[in-house]
C-alpha cells in the first residue's frame, strides 16, 4: 500500500467500483485528485495524515460518476435558461396556452423558442387551423417550437416570414414544409432541413455571453445528476469555445469529449468539416478532448426521415413502398470515415433506421479492410432499430452502440413510430440484450435536451424494467426480453461509456490512479426494487476529488 498521505478519505460506505478485481469496498483514499487506494475502512485510515479530510459516508452507496456518451450541453443549458418548456404530452390547446403566456411577457420582437412537443403530435399540429391558433396566441412574436426528436419544428407565420418562407418556396434538400392536406397551404411544420432555415434566423438573437452562461448551467445540471464525463455530440466552434472557456477558468467539472460535425447540422451554425477539424487543437485542454466527428446519416422514424429496409405504412404524401433515405451517400460516408481515421478521429454516426445502421457498418467494414485494425471506436448513435443480421457486426468491427436517448420503454416517441411503421415493427426497438449477447459494446447516453434532463437513473431503471419509470403507459413494457440486470446497466453508464469515448484510463471505474470521480447516492440501487431506481438522488458528486455538487 502507498505510504503517501491522502488528501481525502471516503469511508464507512457501500462503494461499488465497477472493477471486477475488487467490486465492493468500504473506503477510498484520494490524493491530488486521483484515487490513491481502496479497501477496508481500517486500511484506508492508515493513509490518513494530520491534514487528511475524513468523510463518513454513514453506510451510503457510492459508485463511479456517470459518463454520458451523447448530449448537447449548450443546447441543454440554453433550454433551461432561455426557452419555453413544453410537456411531452402537451397537445394543441396546452401548447397554444403556453405560447400565449410567454408572448404576453416577451419583449417586442423577441423570439419565443421552446421544446419539446411529442413526436406523436405531428398530425394534430400539421394543419391550417392549428397554425391560425398559434398565430393568434403569439401576439406578433416569431415562434419556433422543437419536437422531442429535435429534428423537426413547428413555427408560426411570423417566423416563416422572417425566414423568407412563402407558399411558393420549394422544399429544401433533405427536408420539407408541412402543408394542409385539404388546402395545400403551409402549416408551419418544418421537417428536417426545413427546420434549419428557421433556426438559422432565430439563432441570431443568441449571443456569445448566452452561450457561456448556457454551458455553465449545463455543467451544474450534469453534476447534479452525477455526470462527471460526457461526449458533446454536435460540437460547433461556438460550443467548443464555451466549454473550453469553462475549462480555462477551472469551472469545467466533467471530462468533455467533443464531436465536431462533418456537415453543418440543422440546429447549429458555423464552421463544419475540415475547416472545423483544423481548429480542434485550439480547444483542447486539461478536461476537453476534441477527438470525435459527428455525421447525421438519416433522420427520425416519426417524420419518415429514418432509412429502413422495410417500407413505412402507406400515406398520401409518400405513397406505398417508401423506406426513407440516407442523407450521406455510401461513397461519401466511406471517404469521411477514411479521412477521420487518418487524423485520429473517431466518428459518431446518427442512425435511427435499420438501413442506415447497415450502411454505416458496411462503410466501417470497407475502411477497416483498407486501414486494418485501429484503437478508434466509432459509434452508431441511437442504435435503436437494427436488423438482426447486424447485431454481431458491432463486435466484429469494434463499433459501440450509443444507447441514447433513454427511451427503451413505452413513450410518445414510440406512439409516433407505431403510427408510421405499424405496431409490430415499432416495438422491435432497442435490442439491448441481443447486442450484449453478440458481444457489442453498449454505452449509455441521454441526448439531452432531446430528453428533458440528463437523469441517468431514469435510464438505468428503464434498461432493467423496459417500463416507463414515470408511471406513464402503466402496465406496458417494451420488448421485455431485451431487459438487462442492474450491474450491466451501471456498466453501460460508466466504464462502457468511458471506453467508448476514449477516457477509460481516466474514469469510469474506481481504481488506483484514476480520477476520483465518485458519486454518493441516497439509496443502494442494487438493493431497492427495480421500479424505484429512477427515484435515486445524488447526495454528493466528486470530480477529481473535490465536491462539485452537494444536495442541500
Amino acid at each position: 500500500m502507498s505510504t503517501k498521505h491522502a488528501d481525502l478519505v471516503l469511508t464507512n460506505g457501500r462503494i461499488y467500483t465497477v472493477d471486477a478485481v475488487e467490486p465492493w469496498v468500504e473506503a477510498i483514499a484520494i490524493a491530488d485528485g486521483r484515487i490513491l487506494a481502496r479497501g477496508s475502512a481500517t486500511e484506508m485510515s492508515e493513509l490518513a495524515g494530520a491534514a487528511t479530510r475524513i468523510v463518513d459516508l454513514n453506510g451510503h452507496f457510492a459508485m463511479p460518476g456517470i459518463v454520458d456518451v451523447h448530449n448537447h450541453v449548450v443546447m441543454g443549458g440554453q433550454a433551461e435558461l432561455f426557452e419555453l418548456a413544453l410537456p411531452r404530452d402537451a397537445r394543441l390547446d396546452a401548447i397554444i396556452a403556453l405560447v400565449r403566456e410567454a408572448a404576453e411577457k416577451a419583449e417586442p420582437g423577441q423570439w419565443i423558442l421552446g421544446a419539446a412537443w411529442g413526436a406523436d403530435a405531428i398530425s394534430e399540429l400539421d394543419n391550417s387551423a392549428a397554425l391560425a391558433a398559434l398565430d393568434a396566441a403569439s401576439l406578433g412574436h416569431p415562434v419556433c417550437l422543437r419536437d422531442e426528436t429535435a429534428h423537426n419544428r413547428w413555427v408560426n407565420s411570423e417566423a416563416m416570414r422572417l425566414s423568407g418562407i412563402s407558399e411558393t418556396t420549394p422544399n429544401p434538400d433533405m427536408g420539407s414544409f408541412g402543408r394542409d392536406a385539404a388546402t395545400g397551404k403551409l402549416t408551419g411544420m418544418m421537417i428536417e432541413a426545413a427546420a434549419g432555415i428557421v433556426e438559422r434566423v432565430a439563432s441570431t438573437h443568441f449571443t456569445e455571453d448566452m452561450g457561456i452562461a448556457a454551458a455553465a448551467q449545463a455543467i451544474k445540471t450534469l453534476n447534479s445528476y452525477g455526470v462527471t464525463g460526457f461526449l458533446e455530440a454536435a460540437s460547433m466552434q461556438s460550443v467548443m469555445a464555451a466549454v473550453h472557456g469553462l475549462d480555462q477558468r477551472n469551472a469545467l467539472s466533467a471530462w468533455a469529449v467533443m464531436a465536431m460535425p462533418a456537415v453543418e447540422p440543422n440546429f447549429l451554425f458555423g464552421l463544419a468539416g475540415d475547416e472545423l477539424f483544423a481548429l480542434r487543437e485550439n480547444y483542447r485542454g486539461p478536461h476537453v478532448k476534441p477527438d470525435f466527428v459527428k455525421i447525421f446519416l438519416d433522420g427520425v422514424p416519426g417524420a419518415r426521415t429514418a432509412a429502413f429496409h422495410e417500407a413505412y405504412l402507406e400515406d398520401p404524401i409518400h405513397g406505398c413502398c417508401f423506406r426513407g433515405k440516407t442523407m450521406v451517400t455510401y461513397p461519401d460516408l466511406v471517404r469521411w470515415l477514411g479521412k477521420c481515421e487518418a487524423q485520429g478521429l473517431a466518428v459518431k454516426i446518427h442512425c435511427a433506421g435499420d438501413a442506415a445502421v447497415s450502411q454505416a457498418l458496411d462503410a466501417i467494414d470497407v475502411v477497416r479492410s483498407f486501414n486494418g485494425p485501429t484503437d478508434l471506436i466509432h459509434h452508431i448513435a441511437h442504435a435503436s432499430y437494427i436488423h438482426p443480421d447486424d447485431y454481431k457486426r458491432f463486435a466484429e468491427l469494434g463499433v459501440a452502440a450509443d444507447l441514447s436517448p433513454m427511451i427503451w420503454y413505452p413513450t410518445t416517441f414510440l406512439e409516433g413510430h407505431r403510427a408510421v411503421m405499424g405496431t409490430e415493427r415499432a416495438e422491435k426497438f432497442w435490442p439491448n440484450a441481443d447486442l450484449i449477447k453478440a458481444g457489442a459494446l453498449l454505452a449509455g447516453g441521454s441526448d439531452w435536451p432531446v430528453i428533458p434532463n440528463p437523469d441517468p437513473w431514469n435510464g438505468i431503471e428503464g434498461l432493467v424494467t423496459r417500463e416507463n419509470p414515470s408511471g406513464a403507459f402503466a402496465g406496458q413494457a417494451l420488448w421485455k426480453e431485451q431487459a438487462v440486470d442492474v450491474a450491466t446497466a451501471v456498466a453501460i453508464f460508466t466504464i462502457n461509456s468511458a471506453k467508448a469515448i476514449g477516457i477509460e484510463a481516466l474514469t469510469g471505474s474506481l481504481a488506483p490512479g484514476k480520477s476520483a470521480d465518485i458519486i454518493v447516492l441516497d439509496q443502494n440501487i442494487f438493493e431497492v426494487p427495480a421500479n424505484r431506481i429512477s427515484r435515486t438522488q445524488v447526495l454528493t458528486t466528486y470530480f477529481e476529488g473535490r465536491a462539485v455538487f452537494e444536495r442541500a
